[in-house]
């Protein structure tokens, strides 16, 4: 168990920092502008890029994992989707935004992180084909979704291309895609530039999780939806294992893939939900709150989700 305490405080500890500095220096929200803008803009993409560019091609192709992956987690959308729309009779908007809640996990700024730290490189390929396929999708999905309740007034064809833009542009599509066609390619990188890389990554997990305290602490809990008694669950319980179980249905994979989707599965709410909500003005404060309460939990489920790994309770083969 210490081992599990090891891996996780530098984790929710530098959270806990950034939640604690914004409660007592009091800084205005704009404040933290800059600072998200280099974790979006230079630091995660240089640590994606490395993972990605350092990896055998064969390994980058594996399309029916991430297939696999991408399925498993859509179930979990799909559920909280139809729960909220026809059980609650909550609108479409509302509805979609509820089931982004307990799907989409904060896999961006604490998974790669956690997931080498506590799975070692060899679970960089995994992490770094969930982090850009599932927010490649959830890009495409949310406004599709707000188009169809009315939500977003933009025509089709402007819809279509802002889409395309927002996916083909965004900085971990590119630096990924730039690191798939290093790997293709087997190109020589200069040591001066691996070295730059390797400075702008080493400051990924830091600055994203200060960072996440930081947002944590700006946005209080002013209520607790009734939501959360099933999105929570849903998020870090069912999340994590519906992705254990289909991708040890499925077969084939390594047992380090599966573990790293397992846990990249078993993390909390993102905060890119909470921006969703804020760009089409539905749910915004129970997305807040969401976010909050899972990242709260999942101090317990995230290091119930590690001991199982890492104690090898959690079969590596689950079928035969």
């Amino acid at each position: 168990m210490a081992d599990i305490i090891g891996l996780l405080l530098p984790f929710f500890g530098l959270i806990l920092i950034g939640y604690v500095a914004a409660r007592v220096t009091k800084q205005p929200a704009e404040a933290l502008g800059w600072l998200n803008t280099f974790i979006i803009y230079a630091a995660l993409p240089a640590l994606f890029f490395k993972l990605v560019s350092q990896t055998p091609i064969e390994q980058l192709t594996r399309i029916d994992f991430i297939a696999t992956d991408i399925a498993a987690t859509y179930s979990i959308f799909l559920l909280l989707f139809l729960i909220g729309r026809f059980l609650r009779r909550n609108s479409l908007a509302d509805s979609t935004i509820q089931a982004f809640a307990g799907a989409y996990g904060n896999i961006g700024y604490m998974g790669p992180g956690l997931a080498l730290l506590a799975l070692g490189e060899r679970a960089a390929v995994p992490v770094a084909l969930i982090v850009c396929f599932e927010n490649a999708l959830h890009f495409i999905v949310a406004p599709a979704l707000m188009a169809l309740e009315g939500g977003d007034k933009r025509s089709p064809w402007r819809l279509a291309a802002d889409i395309a833009r927002k996916v083909l542009l965004h900085p971990f599509i590119l630096s990924t895609a730039l690191g798939f066609v290093v790997a293709a390619l087997s190109l020589h990188q200069p040591i001066a530039f691996e070295r730059f890389v390797n400075y702008l990554a080493q400051a990924a997990a830091p600055c994203a999780l200060f960072a996440m305290g930081v947002t944590l602490a700006l946005r209080p809990l002013k209520r607790i939806p009734v939501e959360i008694g099933y999105i929570v669950p849903a998020k870090l319980i069912l999340h994590p294992l519906v992705v254990y179980i289909v991708l040890q249905a499925v077969g084939g994979f390594d047992p380090i893939w599966i573990e790293a989707a397992v846990l990249l599965a078993a993390l909390p709410t993102a905060t890119n939900v909470f921006v969703i909500g804020q760009q089409y003005g539905v749910w915004q404060e129970r997305a807040s709150a969401t976010i909050l309460i899972t990242t709260a939990c999942s101090v317990v489920t995230v290091s119930l989700v590690l001991y199982l790994i890492k104690s090898g309770v959690l079969p590596a083969q689950l079928f035969t």
